[in-house]
């Protein structure tokens, strides 16, 4: 099939993706519900094993990620070839990864959100959404969900739905957003930590050889280049197998585990079902 026989099959949602790549705006089909497609036929529908809702890359044997922001293309003949010509078949949406062109989204996700944005953050390019706004600025930075009641931060290793290009002069990123993940982190919710049956030896005869384990995991986790939600799973695993067994293993440590996840972008039922699916493996 052509591209401009496909293109007038398949819409606006591939007219408008077609549209942005040439502006090498990288973009990918979206399901109803926000959930993307994958760019790979032997992976489609999340047979690869990645994350459920696909939202980020998972693990699979592809060539190239194909899950989610990474998904996310410039190329003309990804984008109009056999593997996503399904997708726009049923699309209800274009997105894109802001953070692979430099640009990082506020999403205000409701009118209060919006307010605390007038009244705290330089203007800048606004593109209204079904219940709020999208702020977008000049300059990538790490993207982490709920900073605050209704305030996500969209940009590097996700994606954001394409809703227009907006109104307004589009500013550079100012140091009120990124100070939003230092001074705002998600909320943590603790874990306690049982002990195995029967207990166990304890390997901590000095407080540094546990400290030590929790501050490589959490350089581990905030360090992954991909796959985020796979990396967490292996370090609380690791985390668990090590330091879980006797007792010395407490909440705050698992604070400062999900602390790290979340910064990457995880969210706390990710984290609760990360940890508690270790365990599990371990038979604890």
């Amino acid at each position: 099939m052509t591209q401009p026989t496909l293109i007038r099959r398949e819409g606006a949602h591939l007219r408008t993706a077609l549209g942005l790549a040439n502006r090498s705006v990288p973009v990918l089909p979206l399901r109803a519900g926000k959930a993307p497609f994958g760019n790979c036929p032997a992976c489609r529908d999340n047979t690869c094993g990645g994350r459920p809702n696909m939202k980020t890359p998972g693990p699979c044997d592809c060539p190239r990620p194909c899950h989610g922001w990474a998904a996310a293309t410039t190329d003309p003949e990804v984008i109009t070839g056999p593997a996503w010509a399904p997708g726009w078949k049923q699309a209800a949406a274009v997105a894109y990864h802001p953070g692979g062109i430099g640009l990082t989204v506020v999403d205000l996700d409701h009118a209060d959100a919006v307010a605390w944005a007038r009244r705290t953050l330089p203007a800048t390019r606004t593109v209204p959404t079904t219940r709020g706004e999208h702020w977008i600025y000049r300059g990538a930075m790490p993207s982490v969900n709920a900073v605050r009641d209704g305030v996500d931060i969209k940009s590097t290793m996700v994606y954001a739905r394409w809703l227009g290009p907006g109104s307004g002069t589009m500013t550079a990123l100012p140091e009120a957003v990124r100070a939003l993940i230092a001074k705002k982190p998600s909320p943590v919710r603790p874990v306690a930590v049982p002990l195995a049956a029967g207990g166990g030896a304890c390997r901590h005869r000095k407080p540094a050889y546990l400290e030590r384990g929790i501050a490589m995991a959490e350089q581990r986790i905030t360090e992954a280049v991909g796959g985020v939600h796979a990396t967490v799973y292996r370090t609380f695993l690791a985390v668990l197998s090590t330091h879980g067994r006797c007792g010395c293993l407490a909440d705050a440590h698992a604070a400062r585990l999900f602390a790290a996840a979340q910064a990457r972008g995880e969210s706390a039922r990710h984290c609760v079902d990360a940890w508690s699916n270790a365990r599990t493996a371990l038979g604890m």
